[in-house]
């Protein structure tokens, strides 16, 4: 590296720089970052509280592959990057401070979008998890603000005493006690990372589309891949025992019923899967009522109902009910997991919603559980 700075400053990077690859619970414990050399790690500048790590802003392919693995729920826990300051561009005093948090996917979405930017991001511990999450769990919150500021020793690095914040973290920080606690005032940016370049150059000033928030064909199907790694165990454990169950009858265990009736019941957990994490994000906008586990029955309803009286229509009525019941209640019970995706819904709403859904949800699947059984009989 063409390390900048005098011969202590170069000496002490190298140390920073040369370690061995340290655990997450390393990281933590030395809490700066600059210990593991990291592929977008680039150069390190000079500062009055000693040298700071330089970022590469182009996403690589190992950022692509490391986003493509996270999106799909695969070491998602510990996508993150060390807590601390660094730098884009070639950042001095005047340079913009932006904070986030140190889930890497919402660091890549940040840096991306600098390409053109000098400045400095501010990262916080928030656990590997993103902004918006992370401000309602209380990690992405004051008291953390107040203490990156003062451990990266930010007010000898810049001469203004302000601090871009993401609009999402708002319901974690309060402003007032930033100011007292460290000196710095508190910005609200943009919701997107996309809009902070045009802000900045508008003089930190938003729009109103860069304060309204979204939820896009795009922004929701995106979310349906870890949706689906989640359900893999518990999907095959559940399926398991369908089978197992459908070979219940009036000679007490049947391999042929199990296998015929079996398949049926699969069929229908895999209706409810489709329905509740594809259908119902993705016609969202266009499926009636307002919550989301509304919104999943529908789908799970038409879904089971279409396939299983439309297509396989040769169904009695006391088998035909606890299909279509048991994918409506599934299709609603996981469409109801992206309630909790979206900023639209507050906490309190989440939790509103699931007092209500959840009691029909259960009884729902004890009834077509035991219509299921009755029917073999």
């Amino acid at each position: 590296m063409d390390l900048i700075g005098s011969e202590d400053e170069k000496n002490k990077v190298d140390e920073i720089a040369c370690l061995p690859a340290l655990s997450s619970q390393d990281i933590s414990v030395l809490d700066r970052p600059g210990y593991i050399p990291q592929h977008f790690l680039k150069d390190f500048v000079s500062t009055a509280a000693g040298p700071v790590p330089i970022i590469e802003c182009p996403m690589q392919f190992k950022d692509h592959l490391g986003t493509f693995n996270a999106r799909c729920g695969i070491s998602r826990n510990d996508y993150k990057v060390a807590p601390g300051l660094y730098g884009v561009g070639n950042p001095d005093e005047s340079s913009p401070v932006l904070v986030s948090a140190n889930y890497k996917l919402s660091f890549d979405h940040l840096r991306q979008n600098l390409t053109q930017v000098n400045a400095w991001i501010l990262v916080l511990e928030t656990f590997g998890v993103n902004v918006w999450c992370a401000a309602g769990k209380g990690t992405f919150a004051t008291d953390e603000v107040i203490k990156r500021v003062k451990s990266s020793g930010l007010e000898k690095i810049v001469k203004h005493r302000s601090l871009i914040l993401p609009q999402l973290s708002a319901t974690g920080v309060a402003a007032h006690k930033v100011k007292k606690g460290c000196g710095f005032n508190v910005t609200w940016g943009p919701v997107r990372a996309g809009d902070i370049p045009q802000y900045l150059a508008n003089g930190k000033k938003s729009d109103d589309a860069m304060r309204k928030v979204t939820f896009s064909m795009l922004e929701r199907v995106v979310l349906v891949p870890v949706e689906l790694k989640m359900l893999l165990k518990p999907a095959l454990l559940t399926f398991i025992a369908l089978f197992i169950l459908s070979g219940i009858g009036p000679d007490w265990f049947s391999v042929q019923q199990m296998w015929s009736r079996g398949l049926l019941a699969l069929l229908a957990g895999v209706i409810g899967i489709i329905s509740g994490t594809i259908l119902t994000p993705v016609l969202l906008p266009w499926i009636p009522g307002r919550a989301f586990s509304f919104k999943g029955i529908i789908s799970g309803a038409v879904a089971g109902f279409g396939i299983f009286f439309g297509i396989i229509n040769n169904l009695s009525l006391e088998m035909l009910i606890p299909l279509v019941l048991f994918t409506t209640a599934l299709s609603s019970y996981l469409a109801m997991n992206f309630t909790g995706s979206t900023p639209f819904t507050s906490p309190s709403g989440v939790e509103k919603e699931m007092k209500r859904a959840m009691p029909f949800q259960a009884v729902a699947t004890a009834s077509a559980l035991a219509i299921w059984l009755v029917s073999a009989f």
